[in-house]
């Protein structure tokens, strides 16, 4: 099973981050400019949330706020999950279904390396999928 650092080595290690007091409207224009579902909050330097289409939906679009008065911190998710270089596709996989959430962000000590998606966990398991088939199908043959 493959790692977070081959997850992270196989994409573009792309960080797009905001700060917690910009408003809202410049998150969402970030995350529809690099066609990304969330983007993480950093100030100082360290991770301090993480912003997804889904937090706006459900806390501004719903409760009828501004996005352009309301500042990233209020509807931000504070409590980030977050994986370590170490961490295997599948328990990543694991952490995102029991969770229901799409994105990981990578730490290591402390420092903030990138974000694997649901995107690319799928990806990663059938690809791992497919090579263990072939594989298989390879020595039923022989």
């Amino acid at each position: 099973m493959r790692t977070v650092r081959q997850l992270l080595e196989a994409k573009a290690p792309e960080i797009f981050a905001i700060g917690p007091d910009a408003p809202v409207i410049e998150a969402i224009r970030l995350m529809a400019e690099k066609r990304i579902g969330a983007v993480l909050v950093i100030e100082g330097g360290h991770l301090v949330g993480i912003l997804s289409e889904r937090d706006y939906a459900r806390k501004i679009v719903l409760q009828g706020r501004s996005s352009a008065d309301t500042p990233v911190r209020t509807i931000m998710t504070s409590q980030v999950l977050t994986v370590s270089l170490s961490d295997t596709a599948e328990h990543c996989m694991q952490m995102v279904t029991d969770r229901r959430i799409r994105h990981l962000p990578v730490l290591h000590n402390g420092e903030v390396l990138g974000v694997v998606s649901i995107g690319d966990l799928v990806k990663a398991v059938i690809e791992d999928q497919q090579i263990e088939l072939d594989q298989l199908q390879r020595y039923i043959a022989s």
